[in-house]
């Protein structure tokens, strides 16, 4: 069977075959336009991610499990008695790019059609709103113009606030093979930090953080300069004279000051998008994530519009999509301030709706937008939120407001997979949705690539789809008619006979031609691109090759722009600028990658990467624990040291949460402070200070049953998933065996122990000659973990070997170390070894440790590893 993978907006497909017995073998789908084959290791692994283990199996109302009829009847109860008492204004829904567009488009026509408001947001405020903005303002419509098939067609690659290499692996990787068959290309990177990305770049420019608008205002400035700005162009673009004018502020020596960059690294890569016959443009999360960010996606729209560089292969500004479906999200009217099939608030959309919809009562202005719902919320004007396969108490910024917001609100209903999550510890009424490989309907990737995700194996537990839930409260308020659909296939059909209604080509969204599809046909339907309509009846890869847009004049339009800086700068007490983002083997808040062991070894802990010169004023050195505060929170991370990062900067990943690590939540951190147009979070650029967090022991604890928690536990842990065991990094104040024997953690064991002072202490506990327990404290204990896993599975079977795992070190041969390559568990130790006997190269290492040959995402540290070693030989 053929689906699609639930992570990143790459889109790739995957095939499942399943062995009969609740297992799968899942592989890249080699036919599929998006991957040809390849998968990332998050989507390799998703196989392991089919267990019940954590899943929410039935609904539970105030705690209490119910039936469905019940839990669905307490649902529109419940919100029907908010709805009489307070208006339908005092309802949300807050959904997320991980739902399906069938899911979103019910949630979308209950809220909007039915109850005739629009504060249903999503997740994807949190990453596309921006770029959505910079399209609508430019091009007329949410549109993207480019497709994967440009990466081989360019002359240029510019990455643009993207760290392309672990955010979207297989496209990276895509990358990577067209500069191999075509190595004239050139590839710049624009990041302030040095990724893994940067390994393939020509040019790196890290420049000043938030700093992006000039750089790209400037280059339009160069542009205009040097006989850049494409004259065929001009007739088909609106607001040159003024755009061109604003840039003019915006002189080399100007960008160069105020980006912190060399102005000879300017001016290269103004050459080189000046020479480059085609050049695309990759822009992601550094880019959107600004209370600028609507202005810094136009700044480079300009750039490609002035230039004619747009609507051909090899050329444009493509926005990479940060979830599977964000743009099924955004086609569906998912976001507070659009409506279905990509219409806004006019008039003359809001009687087209009605009237498709036969409601009386559609939303004639924009809701809440996701920041300002959950302050709402906090203010007490929204009585009753529905969350849908999303965890704002971790994701949002303020995220401790946000907590303290759904704490007090009288009615939080939460669908999702997992059973506990921060948010879901929130809620009143928990129901267990579907998760991929249960559900059944459709996704759009970042190039307007819809596919199918198919089910195939059961629900878990009481599980039901999304759609279904939403349809059957739908009903229970009172509109059966609207929302009586028996299929996934038939809401489908409703949502493209809907993009093609009155449209006759003033809206991009069109897929009426997939309207008439059969169920047997929808269940079939192989990927392709919209719009699918009768000038396209097989989809279209890029837009705009006619220059003609979707504003009414159907011109594009420049936009004027005044760079700025983020709203957080640094200062005195708070010196370092903090950007949070992806890493390569995690996703979101880790619902459903913390649950897998071998996606748990690349980074298994919260850290913080910062450049020596930083730690070294503040008295952190690499491997401790510090302390990161900004004036909305603190957290607590594992410093690691990189000239990677430029002085004054600070990377922290998103991911960490209160399931997984005791202080690990990083968009605790960050202010509310959003762009004004798009309503997207600045959650790249936050002033914060650090300083060391003061233990007197730090351990490492491994065991079969039971749990570390907050209530009397240490004052720091962090929760690593390993099968059968789960392993604890722990840190505490006294003496680590006397908080062992008060957690109760050695009753009844048969303890084995070696001790050297208060902050070295060992400790195997044993039970019918199986190991239960086991503890290595010290200032930062090295301890072969697979060693330490082997003997729960097999213990040690002479005094030697007990006495080695004693020390924490393996009976024989080599510890693999820290993982490097997660496709095949290879460590860092392993590598370096089979370096220092002559593997000099990324393909001889691969060819010995097989590390590097399956998604990619591990190449950049392996040919760093091989850098090292010559350095120090």
């Amino acid at each position: 069977m053929k689906s699609t993978c639930p992570y990143c907006g790459v889109g790739c497909g995957v095939e499942i075959a399943t062995d009969g017995q609740g297992g799968c073998r899942i592989a890249g789908d080699a036919t599929h336009p998006a991957n040809f084959g390849r998968l990332c290791v998050k989507g390799a692994a998703l196989g392991e991610t089919l267990g019940h283990a954590g899943r929410l199996l039935s609904p539970q109302v105030d705690g209490v499990r119910a039936s469905w009829p019940q839990a669905l009847d307490t649902v529109a109860q419940r919100l029907s008695a908010v709805i009489r008492e307070h208006g339908p204004q005092a309802v949300a829904f807050y959904a997320s790019g991980q739902l399906l567009t069938e899911d979103y488009y019910v949630a979308n026509k209950l809220m909007k059609g039915f109850l005739g408001v629009a504060n249903i947001d999503t997740n994807s405020r949190l990453c596309m709103a921006s770029a959505v903005v910079g399209y609508k303002r430019a091009l007329g419509a949410d549109a993207v113009p480019c497709c994967y098939e440009d990466f081989a067609q360019a002359d240029l690659v510019v990455l643009a606030g993207s760290n392309t290499a672990w955010a979207h692996p297989v496209a990276w990787q895509r990358l990577v093979q067209a500069k191999q068959a075509k190595p004239e290309m050139k590839v710049v990177v624009i990041d302030p930090r040095r990724t893994a990305t940067c390994d393939g770049a020509d040019l790196h420019l890290p420049l000043r953080p938030g700093s992006d608008a000039a750089l790209f205002s400037g280059l339009l400035h160069w542009l205009a300069l040097h006989q850049g700005v494409d004259s065929t162009m001009l007739p088909h673009l609106d607001g040159v004279e003024e755009t061109l004018l604003a840039a003019a502020e915006w002189p080399l020596a100007r960008v160069a000051e105020f980006c912190r960059l060399p102005p000879e690294d300017v001016e290269k890569f103004y050459t080189l998008f000046l020479n480059s016959p085609e050049a695309l443009t990759l822009y992601c999360m550094g880019i959107n994530q600004s209370a600028s960010g609507s202005d810094k996606c136009n700044a480079i729209i300009n750039v490609h519009l002035a230039s004619g560089k747009i609507g051909r292969a090899g050329s444009g500004p493509f926005s990479l999509t940060g979830q599977p479906n964000a743009m099924g999200g955004r086609e569906v009217g998912g976001l507070a301030n659009q409506l279905a099939a990509h219409m806004d608030f006019t008039p003359q959309n809001v009687d087209r709706l009605r009237r498709f919809w036969q409601s009386p009562q559609v939303a004639d202005r924009p809701g809440l937008k996701a920041v300002e719902l959950f302050q709402a919320v906090a203010r007490g004007e929204i009585r009753a939120i529905w969350i849908m396969g999303t965890n704002p108490a971790v994701s949002l910024p303020d995220g401790l407001a946000v907590a303290e917001a759904l704490r007090r609100c009288p009615l939080t209903i939460v669908s999702d997979v997992t059973a506990q999550t921060d948010t879901a510890a929130l809620a009143h009424i928990l129901l267990p949705a579907q998760g991929w490989g249960e559900k059944n309907g459709t996704v759009t990737n970042s190039e307007r690539r819809i596919s199918r995700q198919r089910g195939f194996v059961p629900p878990a537990g009481e599980a039901r789809p999304d759609w279904w839930i939403l349809a059957q409260v739908a009903q229970r308020l009172g509109f059966q008619a609207a929302f009586n659909w028996n299929h996934p296939a038939a809401i489908f059909r409703e949502h493209a006979a809907l993009s093609g209604f009155e449209n006759e080509g003033s809206r991009a969204f069109d897929i009426s031609g997939l309207a008439s599809l059969s169920d047997d046909a929808w269940d079939r339907m192989s990927p392709l691109q919209w719009p699918v309509n009768t000038r396209y009846p097989a989809g279209c890869a890029r837009l705009f090759s006619d220059r003609q847009f979707y504003h009414p004049d159907g011109k594009a339009r420049l936009i004027p722009l005044t760079p700025r800086l983020p709203s957080s700068q640094p200062s005195r007490a708070y010196p370092l600028t903090l950007n949070t983002g992806r890493i390569r083997d995690q996703w979101h808040t880790m619902t459903r990658t913390g649950s897998v062991p071998r996606l748990m070894q690349h980074y298994s802990e919260p850290f913080g990467e910062l450049h020596p010169l930083d730690a070294t004023r503040s008295g952190i050195a690499d491997g401790e624990l510090m302390r990161v505060q900004s004036a909305s929170g603190w957290m607590i991370c594992r410093a690691i040291l990189s000239e990677a990062q430029t002085p004054g900067s600070l990377f922290i990943p998103m991911h960490w949460n209160s399931q997984y690590a005791s202080h690990g939540k990083v968009d605790a951190l960050v202010a509310p402070e959003v762009c004004p147009l798009s309503g997207q979070p600045e959650s790249k650029q936050t002033a914060v200070r650090i300083g060391r967090w003061q233990t007197d022991w730090q351990g490492t604890l491994y065991m079969r049953k039971g749990a570390v928690t907050g209530e009397g536990g240490p004052l720091w842990w962090v929760r690593i998933p390993e099968g059968e065991v789960t392993r604890y990094l722990v840190a505490g104040k006294a003496d680590p065996a006397s908080w062992l024997a008060q957690q109760g953690m050695t009753s009844g064991l048969m303890l084995q122990t070696a001790g050297a002072g208060e902050d070295f202490y060992h400790l195997l506990g044993w039970r019918s000659g199986q190991l239960d327990l086991a503890f290595f404290s010290g200032p930062r204990p090295a301890v072969a973990r697979e060693a330490v896993l082997a003997a729960f599975s097999e213990p040690p079977a002479t005094a030697q070997q007990r006495f080695a795992l004693l020390s924490g070190r393996a009976s024989a041969g080599c510890a693999a170390g820290r993982t490097v390559c997660s496709c095949f568990g290879v460590g860092e130790n392993q590598i370096n070894e089979a370096i220092a006997t002559g593997c000099d190269s990324t393909e001889a290492l691969g060819a010995r440790l097989k590390c590097g040959t399956n998604c990619g995402s591990c190449l950049p540290e392996l040919s760093r590893l091989i850098a090292l070693a010559r350095t120090a030989a």
